[in-house]
């Protein structure tokens, strides 16, 4: 659940507490069911490994009391009193929120925002993402992880650009893995997104990216789409999702994929990567990556073997 706040009106009043991840969905949801979609924003993020902080902005006026008793209701009393409020002058969310956000640098790719379009070194390939409502700024660990993987494969490639000619990117977000795919790669990628919002703003971060003619975008939920069927088998396959999805799409992820073909799979923690790596027995390891308690892992489907009978 990736939620941005709006610029925020006058005199916004917020409310904002940390705890583990499990208190902090349950809060989420149970704030969210007693309020109108234009009354209230939400931001939830992992401040540190385990610990989730949670940001409820209200249009206007809020009971404060019946905010808290919502919280309580939720994860009960001890939680729910932490629960702490505050007044915010008016202020443009975002650009103050870009302000924060700097360049990313993952091998050879460097994520950043407009306002460090000119900061790119002329050997790295710049992919400009501005913050926005789909996931993907190049920030979090697991988008990192998924663009060293994919450094490692344009080194391994080389000229051999030929070998590796269909690349999928399964729940795009910002678009910016298939754009950095396409970029890294020349090669043309397929991305997909079951919101029809990211789709959106991956197609306007190609534009942007000028690598619209490389980066065809459409929706789907999970592989069915026939633009997925049209395209397979897969040389390439990003998958940065969680992991109960992942494991969903083991198995019809092999059908999709080449011979010898790879498939980048992220949105896990640490702790996660072993009930990940059963899941997709059948592929090979190849690279395992960790970055601030998330791992993103590189699997490699073995090529496929030919039985020859015996002659009688």
């Amino acid at each position: 659940m990736n939620y941005a706040p709006p610029g925020l009106a006058p005199d916004t009043t917020t409310a904002m507490f940390i705890t583990d991840e499990q208190s902090a969905r349950r809060v989420v949801d149970c704030v969210a069911d007693a309020f109108f979609a234009g009354e209230l924003a939400i931001s939830i993020a992992e401040v540190v490994h385990g610990q989730w902080r949670v940001t409820f902005y209200f249009d206007g006026e809020i009971d404060q009391a019946t905010a808290r008793e919502l919280a309580i209701a939720a994860v009960g009393a001890k939680k729910g009193r932490a629960l702490r409020f505050e007044r915010i002058a008016a202020k443009d969310w975002v650009a103050d929120s870009l302000r924060e956000l700097k360049p990313i640098a993952a091998g050879r790719f460097v994520v950043h925002g407009g306002h460090d379009r000119g900061c790119v070194p002329a050997n790295r390939i710049g992919i400009e993402i501005e913050a926005a409502l789909a996931f993907g700024t190049g920030h979090h660990g697991t988008t990192r992880g998924c663009l060293l993987a994919l450094d490692a494969i344009c080194k391994l490639q080389g000229n051999r650009r030929a070998a590796m000619p269909r690349i999928l990117d399964l729940g795009t977000g910002t678009g910016v893995l298939a754009i950095a795919a396409a970029r890294g790669l020349r090669q043309r990628v397929l991305a997909t997104d079951i919101d029809p919002q990211a789709v959106r703003i991956a197609r306007d971060n190609a534009r942007l990216n000028r690598c619209a003619a490389l980066v065809h975008v459409c929706r789907a939920d999970g592989l069915a789409a026939p633009d997925i069927r049209v395209g397979a088998p897969f040389d390439l396959v990003f998958a940065n999702i969680l992991l109960a999805p992942l494991q969903q799409l083991a198995a019809p992820l092999r059908k999709v994929v080449a011979p010898r073909g790879r498939v980048v799979l992220s949105g896990l923690l640490k702790s996660q990567a072993n009930t990940a790596l059963a899941a997709y027995r059948k592929f090979t390891l190849e690279r395992r990556i960790d970055l601030d308690g998330w791992t993103t892992l590189v699997l490699r489907r073995p090529a496929a073997v030919v039985r020859n009978r015996a002659c009688s």
